[in-house]
């Protein structure tokens, strides 16, 4: 383990994940799989996820740091397969920010409740000193109840499943990064935050047999898929022609010398599904508004536990964990 905290583990990567394993899970306990969030038992099963959000800037096109607190924290309970119902919020805020710059986060973080359904019924709040923190940063905790009978797991993905996605991908972390840098571009792409329990809950009537979802947010879709591979010790191909970027997407990512199969996403959702249940899967995320740009981008395979990248020129990539940062602070 690194002797001290670096920016890299906070991006999603290989440094975060041995930051997980060797310092929190190895004093807390290892789950079997590691989820987005747990299920717990106890008269109605229980999702329960927390999250922080420390993005900069805190305003950004297509939102800001409290809706992607409701949405972040929401969607981590959809993928589960859990009906979202309550929501706690902690602010940390530094002496000196502007009350309006509050109020304009507090007032969105009610508006992206009451679009997703849920109720924030409890919360917190810290004051501490100039330049102890950067500006704002939000926790949220949620509950949601998953209904009896209904199990997904990112441990349950079988040899000739379905990979589908729910829209396009790299929106939110290249919408941040351009709002955040500039780089002279200009471009009207918007963060593609929003609550996906209703996309979720579509799906699900759509594909009961549905084996996980997954929302990729830090790390991107490849991140995220990786993590799928080494849950069930499968391998995955994707095929580059299939997978859904935008043109402003790749533009500004080609340019900039990054990957967009690496960029968060806060409004799209990944689904393992039965090849039976593929068709049915696709046609119930591309009939709803969130889902209408959905694909079915790849394969599951025997293992070992590794992702492939069909290119769109007929060769096979290996994508492995990214060791670094591509883009810090966009979540």
């Amino acid at each position: 383990m690194d002797a001290r905290i670096l920016l890299d583990h906070g991006e999603g990567g290989a440094a975060s994940a041995r930051l997980v394993r060797e310092v929190f899970l190895a004093h807390l306990g290892a789950p079997a799989v590691l989820e987005d969030a747990a299920v717990v038992e106890g008269g109605a099963r229980l999702a329960l996820t927390t999250d922080s959000f420390v993005v900069r800037p805190r305003f950004f096109p297509g939102g800001d740091v409290g809706k992607l607190a409701v949405c972040g924290t929401v969607n981590d309970l959809a993928v589960m397969g859990a009906v979202p119902r309550y929501l706690t919020c902690g602010f940390i805020l530094e002496e000196g920010l502007p009350v309006a710059d509050l109020e304009r986060v507090v007032a969105s973080m009610a508006a992206a409740a009451r679009e997703a359904g849920v109720s924030i019924v409890a919360g917190d709040t810290k004051v501490v000193g100039h330049g102890e923190v950067d500006g704002l940063f939000v926790n949220t905790s949620g509950v949601g109840f998953v209904p009896a009978g209904r199990a997904l797991s990112a441990g349950a993905c079988r040899p000739g499943d379905a990979i589908l996605v729910s829209g396009p991908v790299g929106d939110h972390g290249t919408a941040v990064m351009l709002a955040r840098e500039g780089f002279g571009l200009e471009t009207d792409l918007v963060s593609d935050c929003q609550p996906l329990a209703d996309l979720a809950a579509a799906l699900l009537a759509a594909a009961p047999g549905t084996r996980c979802m997954r929302d990729p947010t830090r790390g991107g879709l490849a991140t995220t898929m990786l993590e799928l591979c080494e849950a069930s010790r499968v391998g995955m191909a994707i095929r580059e022609p299939a997978i859904p970027v935008r043109r402003q997407v790749r533009a500004a990512c080609d340019l900039l010398g990054l990957d967009p199969l690496f960029v968060a996403c806060e409004g799209r959702l990944i689904a393992v599904v039965p090849p039976a249940e593929a068709g049915a899967a696709l046609a119930a995320l591309q009939a709803h508004p969130r889902g209408s740009g959905a694909a079915h981008i790849g394969a599951v395979g025997a293992g070992p536990a590794r992702l492939v990248l069909e290119t769109a020129l007929g060769g096979r990539r290996p994508l492995v964990a990214l060791e670094g940062a591509q883009l810090p602070r966009i979540c």
